[in-house]
């Protein structure tokens, strides 16, 4: 069997394996707990570059959209509140180039498909609609993660805390410790008060930039313990065992609702699917019939249905309603 093989292809992928180890000898060589811990975060590679930690500060929270948050509109603070917590962080004249992107290439489409009106709807759908979808699959995404990292976040405060620290030294902990988002979370929370907020308003603050729905039990445990004392460790211990628990049923009820979902993906792209490949394989199937008044009205219904269709399958799979 191995003797009909080429040479040549046993050479390539003797190459091929050579390169792959020269290139982990080499990160394993570079890469030192140094880096690693200037790295951890995005907080702590500010504080290295910036070199003062008010700078750093200033930096991301500009780079977060937080600046100026609560005196804007109404729509205009939910906005930046999204932007907030989905944790992107670019310079203005990249967003500005995103969102021309984005109006551009579906404006096109639109226009191509449905000519001026479908362009002016792609173009209003580029500016509008996709930046605020990306925006809150950035943020679902940056809030599992949270959610992830959090009841370790709170191991290491409770261990702290145990050791006779203060709230803010826990804090900091978390912050140097943990990786993004929640240690640059705390870790500006921790700056916060360490140029003068108080705790509770720094915990509110964390809140608002997270928006994670765990996050308001260990805020208001804070909160409680400020003000009316009590042994904060304990309670955090039972969070900690609160919010354990809470993770382990939404994981179960989403294996559980894991066939559910992907009968929907699988009902949702197979007619579209088969419908690109049908016009593909045979362009004169739907172009005969494209122009008649029935065939727009038909593929309004049938649009119609499908959205129809999946907004019934994402209340039968999702627990939240």
């Amino acid at each position: 069997m191995f003797s009909d093989l080429d040479p040549i292809w046993i050479f390539y992928g003797a190459l091929a394996g050579l390169v792959i180890l020269a290139a982990d000898m080499v990160y394993l060589l570079t890469f030192s707990a140094h880096s690693y811990r200037k790295n951890v975060n995005r907080r702590l590679s500010l504080l290295e570059t910036a070199g003062d930690r008010q700078g750093a500060i200033l930096e991301l929270r500009r780079q977060r959209g937080l600046d100026g948050l609560d005196g804007s509109l109404a729509m205009v603070a939910r906005f930046k509140r999204l932007y907030t917590q989905s944790g992107l962080s670019m310079k203005p004249a990249t967003c500005l180039m995103w969102l021309a992107v984005s109006a551009l290439g579906c404006g096109m489409a639109g226009f191509t498909s449905q000519g001026i009106a479908g362009g002016v709807a792609g173009l209003l759908a580029g500016l509008l609609l996709v930046p605020i979808l990306v925006l809150q699959f950035l943020r679902r995404r940056r809030q599992r993660k949270f959610t992830d990292q959090f009841a370790e976040a709170l191991d290491i405060i409770i261990r702290s805390l145990r050791a006779g620290h203060p709230v803010p030294a826990a804090l900091k902990m978390v912050a140097r410790e943990m990786a993004d988002p929640i240690g640059t979370e705390f870790g500006m929370a921790e700056d916060e008060i360490t140029y003068g907020l108080d705790l509770n308003t720094a915990m509110r603050n964390m809140l608002t930039r997270v928006g994670q729905e765990d996050l308001p039990l260990f805020v208001t445990s804070v909160a409680i313990q400020a003000s009316s004392g009590g042994n904060l460790t304990e309670i955090l211990e039972n969070l900690t065992d609160v919010i354990r628990l809470r993770t382990k049923m939404r994981r179960k009820i989403r294996a559980l609702s894991s066939e559910g979902r992907v009968s929907a993906i699988i009902l949702s792209s197979v007619p579209i699917a088969l419908f690109f490949i049908i016009n593909w394989l045979s362009p004169s199937f739907y172009a005969a019939n494209w122009d008649h008044p029935w065939m727009q009205w038909g593929l309004r219904g049938a649009a119609f249905w499908m959205a129809l269709g999946n907004v019934i399958m994402v209340r039968m799979v999702n627990f939240r309603f």
